[in-house]
């Protein structure tokens, strides 16, 4: 039986306003033609003309007041209007092209652009304010009284918050200093917001440039090597940070500017204080993985064990992690202390499809490169510190971005290689499951060479060499044979590649002063058959040789 009430009540009550009995009934009657309340548009303008000229008892007629005794509608009416155009003017940029016009305020436009289009509306919010204790709207909405027009007028619950809201956000004790010459508008400011913010903005950058000359001060004096490096890369998004909270501490008990520059402010400083907590702490925690990293790891190359590299890799992948999360807290910050949720759901529900397709293609290579950056760090086909033979270049893997990796050559040249590419092509990873590699030098001898001899030899040269730890896995094989003559070459198991390069080198050098110097026939040589004049070439035979090196 309740639920059949509900519903028929429901269908009775009015959908474009509030249903009302005889409004503000203790304020006097106004001049007719004075009030315009027919719509949003025309409440707040008539509200705020009335305000600007100090009328504040026509001003009361746009406020809600029949909840209060009629006794009192016309004190507690004139204080509630002073109150509220005083917040308006200090917090609230109106955008009078989003105010509706129109006596029921439907939403007009595209087919699409807004999920209530079409749809008569009888509650609007001006602005939102959150502190930590309460939650504070503007509101208008549209009632109408018995056999009278439906008007628009300022709610009950703004009625009941604009002294709380003038506590909070009205005139600084400060203000009372300016001139009242100064208070004038000019171009959409107060005339003293002119020569104040200019001040107010050179000042803050003193203390912002003072701010990040202390960090570096203090980087230079401290003898820890890791807080020094802090320091000195927070200097920038420290002295943001406390310019950012000098100005929120300049507007909460100094001065309060206008609602336009307040629009701008309110915005950049959250953002600015978000940023430089964030970007502060990510350094921070740079300087101190860094440490991390030096002490335990050491210098980037493959001479490093399996573990410091996956270490030195996963520290990698940590910062990676600790910057996306960062960044999810920060954005989840600033969008909660803006009220945007409500506004930006709206916008993706109403445009998802389009949103999709135009993120999905403009961002589908830096989204492909950060999920490739991640299974890299995850799956760790590579560490840093690797040792890669990469598109022919020798390098080791020296960082491993978001959306790139760095090389370095062995030669001290850096190559950027975008992940999503490193990670499709094949490349050779001497260091995936050891350092350890067998390195080869092949030379092409005479026919005459005595591979035997030159088996010894070579053996003698790696038991001898400092840098091989395995001088029995030497090996000497004929691999092999052509006109030119033989190619012999010489095998042996290096502790590294970057050692194993320069011992490479080292016994090629040795084997080619060896033939040089005693056996120097065994050089490459081209045999020429001297043909006797006259004589058939098949009766001639071998006569003679001269032997001529080959180059």
């Amino acid at each position: 039986m309740s639920l059949l009430l509900l519903v028929a009540h429901a269908q009775e009550a009015p959908s474009e306003w509030y249903p009302a009995d005889e409004i503000n009934a203790g304020l006097p009657d106004v001049q007719s033609g004075r009030l315009d309340r027919s719509s949003p548009r025309q409440t707040l303008r008539g509200f705020l003309q009335a305000t600007d000229a100090g009328d504040f008892g026509l001003a009361a007629h746009y406020l809600y007041l029949s909840e209060i005794d009629p006794a009192n509608q016309s004190d507690l009416g004139k204080d509630a209007a002073r109150h509220l155009s005083s917040v308006i003017a200090r917090q609230v940029w109106i955008d009078w092209s989003d105010l509706p016009a129109r006596p029921d305020a439907m939403i007009e436009g595209t087919a699409g652009s807004d999920p209530r289009e079409g749809q008569p509306r009888l509650n609007l919010r001006i602005a939102s304010f959150e502190t930590a204790k309460a939650a504070y709207d503007i509101r208008l909405a549209r009632y109408k009284p018995e056999d009278q027009p439906a008007i628009w007028l300022f709610t009950p619950q703004t009625v009941d918050n604009a002294n709380a809201l003038y506590e909070l956000y009205g005139p600084r004790p400060y203000e009372r200093w300016i001139p009242e010459a100064l208070k004038r508008e000019f171009a959409g400011l107060w005339l003293w917001e002119w020569i104040t913010l200019p001040i107010f903005a050179s000042a803050l950058l003193f203390m912002g440039w003072l701010a990040r000359k202390g960090a570096l001060r203090l980087a230079e004096k401290t003898d820890r090597h890791w807080l020094s490096k802090g320091l000195e890369r927070s200097g920038l998004p420290l002295a943001i940070l406390i310019m950012a909270g000098t100005a929120q501490l300049f507007l909460s008990h100094v001065l309060s500017f206008s609602g336009p520059v307040q629009a701008f402010l309110r915005p950049a400083l959250i953002i600015l204080m978000v940023w430089g907590v964030g970007m502060t702490a990510l350094r921070v925690v740079d300087a101190v993985l860094q440490r991390i990293t030096v002490r335990y790891v050491g210098e980037i190359d493959d001479k490093r064990g399996v573990d410091e590299r996956e270490l030195y890799t996963s520290i990698y992948a940590l910062r990676r992690l600790i910057v996306l999360l960062m960044i999810g807290i920060a954005v989840s910050i600033v969008l909660a202390q803006m009220n945007l949720f409500e506004s930006v759901g709206l916008t993706l529900l109403a445009s998802a499809g389009v949103l999709t397709v135009v993120f999905g293609i403009a961002g589908q290579a830096v989204l492909g490169n950060i999920l490739a950056s991640l299974q890299i760090a995850f799956a760790k086909p590579v560490r840093i510190g690797d040792s890669v033979l990469f598109e022919g270049d020798w390098a080791y893997v020296e960082a491993v971005f978001y959306t790139f990796l760095r090389l370095r050559t062995w030669d001290h040249r850096r190559i950027v290689v975008p992940v999503t590419y490193f990670v499709s092509k094949p490349f050779e990873n001497w260091s995936v499951a050891e350092a350890r590699m067998m390195k080869v030098i092949s030379l092409r001898l005479d026919p005459c060479a005595d591979v035997d001899e030159l088996r010894a030899r070579f053996e003698d040269m790696v038991g001898d060499d400092p840098d091989i730890s395995e001088s029995d896995s030497a090996i000497t094989r004929t691999t092999d044979q052509s006109a030119d003559g033989l190619e012999v070459s010489f095998y042996a198991m290096m502790d590294d590649p970057s050692t194993g390069w320069t011992v490479q080198c080292r016994l090629r050098e040795q084997l080619m002063a060896f033939i040089k110097n005693d056996r120097p026939t065994w050089l490459p040589r081209e045999r020429v058959q001297e043909v006797t004049p006259g004589r058939d070439r098949e009766s001639t035979g071998l006569t003679a040789s001269s032997l001529t090196p080959n180059g």
